[in-house]
């Protein structure tokens, strides 16, 4: 198989298994959002503001330019932080199932 069909076959393959776990991975992204959104209420930040703090802390790159000072948006960052981890976490599982997949075909 060439290397152009097996970049299809893992297109199709992520594709296919991002839909299987879109329910999962939507409902995990909302979460980050809405928590995000309780913090920033918490802290006084704008909306803007808060969806930004709230996938930067997810994605764990935590630039720092806006850090909770309140308890409960530190509490509120931990989870944050795990539901980020999680949506991680799922994407590497779906590309390494599509890897899989290429492999089988490429057995074949």
């Amino acid at each position: 198989m060439d290397k152009r069909a097996l970049r299809r076959t893992f297109v199709e393959g992520l594709s296919r298994w991002l839909a299987v776990v879109w329910p999962i991975l939507s409902g995990l992204l909302a979460t980050i959002v809405v928590l995000g959104v309780i913090a920033g209420l918490y802290e006084g930040w704008s909306l803007q503001e808060s969806v930004y703090f709230s996938f930067i802390t997810g994605l764990t790159i935590g630039y720092g330019d806006f850090a909770p000072k309140t308890l409960f948006g530190r509490v509120l960052s931990v989870f944050i932080g795990g539901c980020g981890f999680l949506v991680t976490a799922l994407v590497a599982a779906v590309a390494v199932k599509a890897l899989t997949d290429v492999q089988e075909a490429g057995d074949k």
